[in-house]
């Protein structure tokens, strides 16, 4: 009882200098708490206790545990690592700051260099550019700046990519190359169509145009494809001719009777159009093509470009409809409807694919480099002479290679035989 009597006098004056009631080392009247040493007083409660109150009150930490030193600089093998190397960096003063980004980089295309017109993107702009202006009450409208569509029937694989210019991507301006890929009916007697658009630049309604163009064509050959595919086995071109002038006429005239509505005044310019239909009839290897207005048509044979483009002088008919060069214009049968304004012929042409064949149908915006270009036009040929096709991202890439002075739209339809 004497010691723990004695102790608990030692352990009320501990806590008072811990906790700071007038105590401390240096208090007046209070003797200094000490370390302490070796004794030979029995090992008590109150030792332990106070034993660890010293070692709470010690300013130093204890040295960690021998370590195997880590590899340091010759000139400093003991230095210690700093504490704000933990924490975040602060920034050099000797640093100049970067330059800050400007608020809205999308709304104002970046400027162009010295001596590079206005309405040109730099060569150095990256691949891709500002999104155009949307209207949150027509969303509806909105074009991606990138489309892309394949599929496999029978001996025939199909890819189709569309994508945005790039001096549309530096303005900021909407994609107006519109792609339609479409099957109507079922097994071998399913009809696959295609079809390519180009508003013309003349105003804001042109991408709505040349879409509005994909879908009446895409409907007009939906409701008649039973038909078209008959007139495709049979080889009755005389009739298909026709029948898709016709149905091309009576779309085209509805897209410039709702053209001549004030609200569409913008839309009045029709865009190009050209389509393909595609049997999947694995016995059946006619190829069809139709359309008007600019584009192309090529056919990659034994690694060469073959151009199939059916180019006829105004109001004249050349060759016949044999499909082995034959090159068809004809503006008999023409509706009122259609007016005065349509300048471009009708095109027609078929063409019987062989094994190993490749067909494409493009846009101007492909097809003018893929002519201008032999640089181009080569390397097109070299990655699509393979003995499989590409796939979907690989025809992407291949497709939208740049070209200098060729800053256009492009939009191309492969169609690989097996």
């Amino acid at each position: 009882m004497n010691q723990q009597g004695t102790g608990c006098g030692q352990e009320d004056d501990w806590w008072r200098q811990l906790y700071g009631e007038g105590g401390g080392d240096d208090a007046p009247g209070r003797a200094a708490v000490r370390d302490a040493g070796p004794s030979d007083a029995p090992d008590t409660l109150d030792d332990r206790v106070a034993s660890a109150l010293r070692a709470v009150a010690t300013p130093r930490r204890p040295a960690p545990a021998p370590q195997p030193p880590p590899a340091r600089p010759a000139s400093s093998p003991s230095a210690p690592i700093p504490l704000q190397a933990t924490g975040p960096r602060q920034a050099s003063p000797a640093r100049p700051a970067a330059p800050s980004a400007p608020e809205a980089p999308g709304d104002t295309p970046a400027p162009a260099p010295a001596g590079l017109p206005a309405d040109r993107p730099p060569p150095s702009e990256p691949e891709l550019g500002t999104l155009p202006a949307a209207d949150p009450a027509a969303l509806d409208e909105l074009v991606p700046d990138t489309a892309l569509d394949g599929a496999r029937y029978g001996s025939l694989t199909l890819l189709a990519a569309s994508r945005r210019g790039d001096l549309a991507r530096h303005r900021g301006d909407v994609r107006r190359d519109a792609l339609l890929t479409a099957r109507f009916g079922a097994g071998r007697h399913a009809l696959i169509l295609v079809a390519v658009a180009t508003g013309r630049p003349a105003g804001e309604g042109a991408h709505r145009a040349a879409h509005e163009a994909c879908a009446r064509i895409g409907g007009a050959v939906g409701r008649s494809y039973t038909r078209l595919a008959e007139d495709i086995r049979t080889d009755h071109r005389s009739a298909l001719k026709s029948g898709l002038q016709r149905l091309t006429d009576r779309s085209y005239g509805r897209l410039r009777g709702r053209s001549r509505e004030p609200a569409t005044a913008a839309e009045r310019y029709p865009p190009a159009l050209r389509c393909l239909l595609l049997p999947a009839d694995p016995d059946c290897r006619t190829r069809v093509f139709f359309g008007i207005g600019a584009g192309g048509l090529f056919r990659l044979r034994d690694g060469a470009w073959e151009d199939l483009e059916p180019a006829v002088p105004d109001l004249t008919v050349q060759g016949g409809a044999d499909g082995t060069g034959g090159r068809l214009r004809s503006d008999a049968g023409r509706s009122p409807a259609d007016g005065p304004d349509r300048s471009e012929p009708f095109l027609f042409r078929t063409a019987f694919a062989r094994p190993g064949d490749t067909l494409l149908l493009c846009s101007a915006g492909l097809a003018e480099p893929l002519q201008q270009e032999p640089a181009f036009a080569a390397r097109l040929a070299g990655q699509w002479s393979a003995a499989e096709p590409p796939g979907l991202v690989a025809f992407l890439a291949a497709a939208q290679l740049r070209v200098a002075g060729h800053l256009k739209d492009r939009t191309a339809v492969g169609v690989w035989e097996a």
